[in-house]
Parts: C-alpha cells; structure tokens; sequence
C-alpha cells in the first residue's frame, strides 16, 4: 500500500497538509501501539507496523523535497541509482558556474560571489515556478496527458538536484 492510499489521499505532488495532518493524527490514535499493550504478540506487530507506516507517510507527505521523488517512484519514472541525461544547454550553464566558482577559489571577489549568489537563486526560482507550472493541476490532466507532464516534473527534479549540489558548493565556499 503506497502513502496516498494509506491516507486515503489522490497521488499528488502538492497534496493538501490539512488533510495529511488530520489523516496522520487518526491514524496515530488509531494504531497507537499503547493502545494494544494486552493484545497478543502478532496483533501487537501488525498495529506496530501500521503505526510506522503512518509515520513514514506523514514524512514523506508532509514535506514537497520527499513527496516530489516519491510520486515520480510511484509512477515509476524514478529509480535507484538511475543515469538522468540532462539537457545540453543546461549542463553547459552549469559548467560555466562551476568554472566561477573554481575561479573563486584562486580569486576571492566579493562582487563576483555576489553575482554567482544572484544567478543561482535565480536558476532556483526558474526550476521552482516551471515544475508548479507542471505540478499544479497534475491530478486532474486526462491521463494521457499525465505522462508527458510527468516527464517534464522529472526533468525538472533532476535540474534542481543538480542546482542544489551548486548551492551547496556555495555555501561552503561562502562560509569560508
């Protein structure tokens, strides 16, 4: 059983939080395992196990960087130690922004920090606005429809991973 059917939620990649909280709290009490201290060992399991898969639901639910990747699993477009081909023109900009920063490391230039800092956030605004653009009315597309939006929310997922890893380079080098 996946995280949405254990919620009785629609596979989203924004789904509603006042319903993922108030599921999680009926689901906490429901199969809290104080509840069942008298209950036979097997019984006591099965209401353990169900009372971490609400949990792990909630986690993954609650917060948009663990629900993003979960969807794409869900609708298997995403596996384990998969080889992404990016687009050419985006790896070339990347490219060019390590190159600043390995300039920084031989150069420090205030101004030219400032700049990568500028440039960064917005690529992070840009691949934030287009998957909303993707993301947003996912759920109610024809199903036909889904998959090439899917592959786009994919795309987009693996261009910001790769912005992140920048970002953090950043950082480390900005907190020098």
């Amino acid at each position: 059983m996946n995280y949405f059917e254990w919620f009785s939620l629609p596979i989203s990649f924004n789904p509603d939080q006042a319903v993922v909280k108030r599921k999680f709290y009926e689901l906490s009490k429901k199969y809290h395992p104080d509840f069942y201290i008298n209950q036979p060992v097997e019984k006591q399991e099965e209401i353990l196990e169900q009372a971490t898969l609400t949990n792990k639901a909630y986690q993954t639910l609650s917060k948009p960087e663990l629900c993003l990747p979960y969807v794409l699993t869900l609708k298997g477009l995403l596996q384990e130690g998969e080889q992404v081909q990016l687009p050419p023109d985006f790896l070339l900009e990347m490219m060019e922004i390590n190159e600043a920063l390995m300039d920084l490391e031989f150069d420090a230039d205030v101004q030219k920090l400032a700049a990568l800092e500028v440039e960064i956030g917005q690529l992070e605004l840009a691949l934030a606005k287009e998957f909303e653009q993707y993301a947003r009315n996912f759920e109610s597309l024809p199903e036909e429809n889904q998959a090439a939006s899917l592959e786009k929310i994919k795309d987009a997922y693996f261009r910001q991973k790769y912005v992140l890893r920048i970002r953090d380079s950043l950082n480390r080098f900005a907190s020098r």
